[in-house]
Order: C-alpha cells, then structure tokens, then sequence
C-alpha cells in the first residue's frame, strides 16, 4: 500500500490562537477535527502544497512557514505521511472556502477535540514551545527558585526540574515551591520515583532511560491530561517511548556537552535520522542553545532543550 503524502498546517492567529476544521461526514475519518491541509501532488514540493491546499480550503496566502514535526500513520484502510509545518505568517482572512466549519482554539483547550488518531502527535507539537528548560545542578535552594522565577518571567513556558544532588525530601519542598511559580504561566516537569505522581497533580513527568526501561511495558502511568516525556538516547529507547506513550522526548547528546563529557555524541545526521522513525516531538538536548532551534526545526525536532544555554543570570 502506498504512503498518502499529506501536508498539514499549524495555523496561528495574532492571539496565539490556531485554526482547526470540521471534515465533511462523507470524508475518511469524516466528522473529526484536523488541522487544514491536503494531499501533497506528484512532483511538488510541501511549500507548494501548503500554500496551493491553504489557498484552496481557507482563502488565504500563506508568506512564512516552517517544519514542526512529521507523522507517519497506518490506519486499516490507508498508509499517510503527514508533513505538518507551522504558519508563521499569512494574509487575508481564513474562511471555510469548501463550507467546512472552522474553530479558532486556544493551544490548551486542543485536547477537547476529538482528531484523527494521526493528528494527536500534532496536537501534542502544537501545544508544546520550541525551547526546554532543564535546571542546573549544584545550586542552593533559593537561587535556583530565583532562576525558574527569572526563566518564567523571560517567557519560558516549559521548565525540567532536575536536581541530581538533592535527597528526596529536599527536592520535594523545591517542587512545591516551583509549581506555584510556574503555575498558570509554564508547564513543569518533575523527576522522581512514581509512587510520587499523586503529590503533584498540576505537574508533568519526565522519566529517565532507567524508568523507561523498567516501566514502558505497563504503558502510561497517568491519563493524558497530564504531560508524560523521557530521556532518549538511542532508537530502542525511543521505541520504549512510543510504547509508553510518553507526548514528548528529549534525544541527546547531540553534541559534546559539558554535563556529560563521558557521553558518545549522535551528531546531527543521526539524530535527524532517529527523529524522523519517532511519531512524537523531540527536543534535541547536549552542546545546543537558542542559536541551534532552526538547525533542530530542519532536523524534524520540536525545538532544543538544554541547561547552560537557557539558564538565565541570577
């Protein structure tokens, strides 16, 4: 069966807002949400098709896009390939041009509507910023809550907290602390055992490869309300991921990195390779900072995560 080769758009108004469609009930998969776009032509290329599909269905021009992320999908009937890009800018005003309803929804309230199932890795990308803040280790208590305070207020909306070398009660004092500072305004990431998931219920977690690896095959420790992402380092733990069901990773090193020197780097060739056989966002992580995330963006991933390059000066 041959791979349909579709081109789908993440549109966002000024407002943060991003347009989703209603297919027609004759439609595969008809009566369902998706992100407006179409099949992509015999010998054109995925610009072309994004602006060709978006002129056609919404009446608009489509004048900056980029990649966000790539889904390969199998339903029973039919194989797709979804080439999902980010519209950064357009002109003129969306309208269901083929009488198909259109919604503008806020990036949290997706989850609400029901997609396709190769929709849902989009969904996940479309919420999710392109920049991962994991914090340093080794710092006291009061200038690492001064650096979350700090990052928040510069605008990062997805923060790690890691901290190796605090004993588990310690860390446990800090998350409360750092949940109420994030609180409204950026999703946070704990690490710890699962027993602790129950304790904090506003927070997401990210697990290592050792969990993983211990877990994967119970599948997701928790509903999807809430954000599930892991340490990846190779293709095997990636496919743990996928079994999981985690909604994102960070796949690292991509380059040599000061936090583990020990550490064999990917490079970028690999990593791109690794990213395109993984249906989820990934955040590339090791030796990358803000200066990488278009390099990241034309490697298939979700953005770059990191510790030095994000941390900001308290």
């Amino acid at each position: 069966m041959k791979r349909i080769h579709v081109v789908a758009a993440v549109i966002r108004g000024a407002d943060g807002r991003i347009l989703i469609a209603r297919r027609a009930d004759t439609q595969h998969q008809g009566g369902l949400w998706e992100f407006p776009g179409g099949k992509v032509e015999e010998g054109e290329s995925v610009e072309a098709a994004l602006a060709r599909e978006l002129r056609e269905e919404l009446g608009i021009e489509v004048s900056r896009s980029r990649a966000l992320i790539k889904v390969s999908h199998d339903y029973p009937d039919k194989q797709v390939l979804l080439d999902v890009r980010e519209v950064e800018a357009f002109t003129g005003e969306p309208h269901g041009a083929e009488g198909q309803p259109l919604e503008w929804v806020a990036p949290r309230d997706l989850p609400q509507y029901e997609f396709p199932e190769a929709n849902k890795p989009i969904v996940a990308a479309a919420r999710l910023p392109d920049q991962y803040l994991i914090t340093p280790d080794g710092l006291e208590v009061p200038q690492l809550l001064k650096g979350i305070q700090k990052a928040v207020a510069n605008g990062i909306r997805l923060i790690q907290l890691r901290a190796p070398d605090m004993y588990d009660p310690k860390y446990r004092d800090v998350a409360v602390d750092a949940v109420g500072l994030c609180a409204g305004k950026a999703q946070l990431m704990l690490k710890g055992p699962l027993e602790w998931l129950g304790d904090f219920p506003a927070a997401g977690w990210h697990l290592t490869a050792a969990q993983l690896r211990k877990y994967a095959a119970r599948g997701r420790p928790f509903p999807k309300e809430r954000w599930l992402a892991a340490s990846c380092h190779s293709a095997e733990e990636l496919a743990l991921a996928e079994q999981m069901g985690v909604d994102f990773v960070t796949l690292s090193p991509v380059q040599a990195t000061q936090t583990h020197p020990e550490a064999v780097p990917l490079g970028w060739d690999e990593a791109q390779r690794l990213t395109a056989g993984f249906n989820k966002p990934v955040y590339l992580l090791g030796g990358v900072g803000p200066s990488e995330r278009e390099q990241a963006w034309e490697a298939g991933a979700q953005g770059v995560a990191g510790i030095r390059a994000f941390w900001p000066e308290v």
